[in-house]
């Protein structure tokens, strides 16, 4: 599992773990590391590293400390680097080791420390570079890049074709190497209010960064490397909780029901599906064989004659008809006017809270909700516009815009009103429940954003409540961990 913490915790850990070591320790440590990477990334572009440009982003603090070190070990390794300072002073050690290396300073601030360059002439290098560095901010900043930083960043963007995450950049520009995080971003919260120069791969220490996960600031990352600088005993005694977290494929092999020598089908889990109408049977059939494909001890399925019908001609197994289940899956393709699949969901839902039934519910579940809080193993997966609308319907009137622009922050405030545990789909999903973290999960592609695949989560969602029967209502983290993973495996079946 990816456990992220706070700028303050981190810090905090850092200054706790640099009086017991020796001075100027970690910032090596962190050179090297970045120094390695973009050693890594250019031999594998190029089939070698020597002779390669490459070229700095230093700001006054601690990263653009790191930046210089690293480039001086690039320098020493026969590459050619030159750094570009931002602000009028540098980190003035790293400096020093960086021109003893052999490395080009310059500045585009006046007074600034090194050869004076203009912006323009900086993008002309960045176009020649092979590899650019961004050690401009560190987690000590707050709010966007300004002045210098901001005109160097959004300029590079532009003129070195920079723009566009690492996912779609165009493969003959330069690598960027993020130094702990892409300059701009907001550290705990994923905001970008400004130009952040999206990186291929950011090298990052001690611990993982809330950023990292949470979008939309995520999508600037690239590919995530840890260094280890022994900040993980210090970070565990600071704080209680991580601020957001992300399942991996372990984290899977222990939560995934598996069965065992002694069960039968109920054993297994039960799962109810109330999905599906008149106008759109085929939400009932790609629910169901969700459910089905992940390995539930049995489906009941109850919806009107035409869906039951579309179901059992997919998937025969499935049990049309009501009785007794351990998880509900409940909403997909239930369409307004639907009175019989409505009264379904109502009389679901009172169950649910009544027995303390885990439930999932989506689309056309979420209009049959109350103004009653939910409890924590009732999860609903909403995508940014249904969360609009249930946040506005209970007095908070927010525009689905502002939701996909901060989702944590929404996320939460949907399970604190809301009760239960929300299930934000987007992009990356945000999934925030009644306890302390959240968790995201980045693992789908853009061919996911298409109709049905929600229907199909709801399903696979489903599978996990039954098969973990009563102990959802138990723990308030497990549902949490279970939309989480469903999400996971989800986005991994896209991929």
């Amino acid at each position: 599992m990816i456990s992220t913490y706070t700028a303050a915790h981190i810090s905090a850990a850092e200054q706790d773990l640099m009086a017991a070591v020796r001075p100027g320790s970690l910032m090596q440590a962190a050179a090297m590391g970045a120094a390695t990477a973009v050693l890594r990334e250019l031999r594998a572009r190029r089939g070698h590293a020597s002779g390669a440009r490459v070229l700095l982003l230093v700001g006054a603090g601690n990263n653009g400390g790191d930046a210089l070190h690293a480039g001086a070990h690039l320098a020493r390794r026969g590459l050619a680097v030159t750094a570009v300072a931002a602000s009028t002073r540098c980190h003035e050690e790293g400096r020093q080791a960086f021109e003893s290396a052999g490395g080009r300073m310059c500045t585009v601030v006046e007074s600034g420390p090194g050869v004076p360059i203009a912006i323009e002439e900086v993008a002309s290098e960045a176009r020649r570079a092979d590899a650019i560095v961004d050690g401009l901010l560190g987690i000590g900043a707050r709010g966007a890049l300004s002045g210098h930083a901001a005109g160097l960043v959004t300029t590079l963007s532009v003129e070195a074709g920079l723009s566009a995450p690492a996912r779609y950049k165009q493969a003959d520009r330069p690598l960027v190497v993020a130094i702990d995080l892409p300059s701009g971003v907001g550290v705990d919260d994923g905001s970008v209010h400004g130009p952040v120069l999206p990186a291929d791969v950011t090298v990052t220490f001690g611990a993982h960064k809330p950023a990292g996960l949470l979008p939309p600031a995520s999508a600037m990352f690239g590919r995530i490397e840890l260094i280890d600088i022994g900040l993980t005993e210090s970070l565990h005694r600071i704080a209680h909780e991580p601020l957001a977290k992300s399942l991996e494929e372990g984290d899977v092999l222990d939560l995934w029901p598996v069965p065992r020598r002694t069960d039968q089908k109920y054993t297994r889990g039960v799962l109810g599906v109330v999905a599906g109408s008149e106008t759109y049977p085929g939400a009932a059939v790609l629910a169901t064989s969700a459910a089905v494909a992940g390995g539930v001890g049995m489906v009941r399925y109850l919806g009107p004659p035409t869906a039951v019908e579309r179901v059992l001609s997919r998937r025969p197994e499935v049990v049309p008809g009501g009785g007794r289940v351990d998880a509900w899956a409940l909403g997909p393709g239930v369409a307004a006017g639907a009175d019989d699949q409505l009264d379904r969901i109502r009389r679901a839902l009172d169950w649910a809270r009544a027995e303390r039934v885990p439930a999932v519910i989506d689309a056309g579940g979420f209009a049959q909700l109350t103004a009653q809080r939910l409890d924590p193993w009732i999860i609903l997966t909403p995508h940014a516009g249904e969360l609009a609308m249930l946040l506005t319907d209970r007095g908070m009137a927010v525009e689905r815009s502002a939701i996909e622009r901060d989702p944590a922050r929404y996320a939460k405030m949907g399970a604190e009103m809301l009760g239960g545990t929300v299930l934000l789909k987007g992009p990356a999903t945000v999934v925030a429940g009644q306890t302390a973290s959240l968790y995201v999960q980045d693992d789908g592609v853009p061919w996911l954003a298409t109709a049905g695949t929600g229907d199909v989560l709801t399903g696979l969602l489903g599978v996990l409540l039954a098969g973990h029967g009563p102990s959802v209502s138990i723990s308030p983290e497990l549902p949490v961990e279970l939309a989480a993973m469903a999400a996971m495996v989800h986005g991994r079946a896209a991929c």
